[in-house]
C-alpha cells in the first residue's frame, strides 16, 4: 500500500498550556512519517475546541497561520463534551478525502510514537486500531477499582471492549463512511466502533505522566459515560429488572402463605418478627434502583426522540 493521507483528529478542551506540546510532538511524527514515505505530504491536524474558555482558539489560530493551514481547526459554540468533539473531527473528515484518521488526546497522555505503528497496522488491512493502555499508575485506587468493574460489567452485558481500551485510535475512510451512517445522540464511541463488526488490530501503550494542569474528566463525567455505554448497547438491565421483579413477587407471595399459615392455621402472631421489616426495606432499594435504571433508558429516549444537533460550529479554520 502506498503513502496515505493521515489525519491526527486532537479534542481540545482548555488546553493552552499543553496545545503548543502537543502540536510540536505530533508534527514530529507526521513528519517523520511523510520523510520515509509512511504517509502523504497532504497530511494534517485537525483541532476542535469544545467550548474552551482560555486561550486555546486563539493558539490554533496561530497555529493554523504558521503551518500554510496544515493546522485545520473548528471552534465549538459551548462544552459540547469530549465523544461529541471526536465525533465532529472524524465526520469533517469527509471533506478532506483522507485515507485514515488518527483520534489522540491533547494533554498527550497517550504515546504519540504509536502512531507510525497504527499507520502500519492500517496498511496490513486493519480498518481499525487502538490502543490499549498498558498502565495506570496515574488512576486513583478508586478509579482503578471503577474502571475494572465498568470494563466487566459492561462486557458481561453483551458489549465485548477490550479492558482498558481508550479514544487513542486509527479510523479507516471505509469506518469514518460508517459512522457517519449512526444518528444518535448518546454518544459511546468504543461501543461504536465495536458494532461495526471491522478487522481491529490493537496497539499497547504506556500511559505518559501529566506534564499541564489535570485531568478534565471529573468523576461525575466517567460515571455519566459508563452509563451512556451501558445503556446504549444493551437491554439486559431491563431483563433483569423484569426477573427480579418476578423473583420479588414469588417470595412475597411465600411470604404471604407462611403468614396466613402460622396466624390463622397455627393462630400465631408473627407480626413483629424483625425479618419482615428488613424485606420490607430491601423491597423500597430494589422498585428505587429499578426506577433509576428505567430513568436512564427513558431520558435517552427523550435525548434521542428531541433529535437536537450533537454540537454547533461557531467557527471554522480549513
Amino acid at each position: 500500500m502506498s503513502s496515505c493521507k493521515l489525519a491526527i483528529v486532537i479534542p481540545c478542551y482548555n488546553e493552552e498550556e499543553s496545545l503548543p506540546v502537543c502540536l510540536k510532538a505530533v508534527w514530529n511524527q507526521i513528519n517523520s512519517l511523510i520523510d520515509n514515505n509512511k504517509i502523504s505530504d497532504d497530511s494534517f491536524i485537525f483541532l476542535i475546541d469544545d467550548g474552551s474558555t482560555d486561550k486555546t482558539w486563539e493558539l490554533m489560530e496561530k497555529a493554523h497561520e504558521l503551518s500554510g493551514g496544515k493546522v485545520k481547526a473548528i471552534k465549538f459554540t459551548r462544552n459540547f463534551g469530549n465523544q461529541n468533539a471526536i465525533f465532529a473531527g472524524l465526520k469533517a473528515m469527509k471533506h478532506f478525502n483522507v485515507d485514515a484518521a488518527i483520534t489522540i488526546d491533547a494533554d498527550l497522555q497517550q504515546d504519540e510514537t504509536k502512531i507510525e505503528e497504527f499507520v502500519e497496522k492500517y496498511k496490513e488491512g486493519y480498518d481499525i486500531v487502538a490502543g490499549v493502555r498498558e498502565n495506570n499508575d496515574e488512576y486513583t485506587f478508586c478509579k482503578k477499582i471503577t474502571s475494572e468493574l465498568f470494563y466487566k460489567l459492561i462486557n458481561w452485558l453483551g458489549v465485548k471492549i477490550k479492558p482498558n481500551h481508550s479514544e487513542f485510535r486509527l479510523i479507516s475512510s471505509r469506518a469514518l463512511n460508517m459512522i457517519d451512517m449512526y444518528r444518535e445522540n448518546n454518544l459511546f464511541l468504543r461501543g461504536l466502533f465495536y458494532e461495526l463488526g471491522l478487522k481491529t488490530a490493537y496497539v499497547n501503550y504506556e500511559i505518559k505522566e501529566r506534564e499541564f494542569g489535570k485531568s478534565k474528566f471529573s468523576i461525575s463525567k466517567l460515571i455519566k459515560l459508563a452509563s451512556t455505554g451501558i445503556v446504549s448497547y444493551s437491554t439486559k438491565p431491563l431483563r433483569i429488572i423484569f426477573f427480579l421483579g418476578l423473583i420479588v413477587a414469588i417470595i412475597s407471595f411465600l411470604m404471604w402463605v407462611v403468614t396466613i399459615f402460622v396466624e390463622v392455621i397455627l393462630n400465631h402472631d408473627i407480626r413483629a418478627i424483625e425479618p419482615f421489616e428488613i424485606w420490607e426495606s430491601f423491597i423500597s432499594g430494589v422498585q428505587i434502583l429499578s426506577i433509576g435504571i428505567i430513568g436512564e433508558y427513558i431520558g435517552q429516549i427523550l435525548i434521542e426522540v428531541k433529535d437536537r444537533p450533537r454540537f454547533l460550529i461557531d467557527k471554522k479554520l480549513f
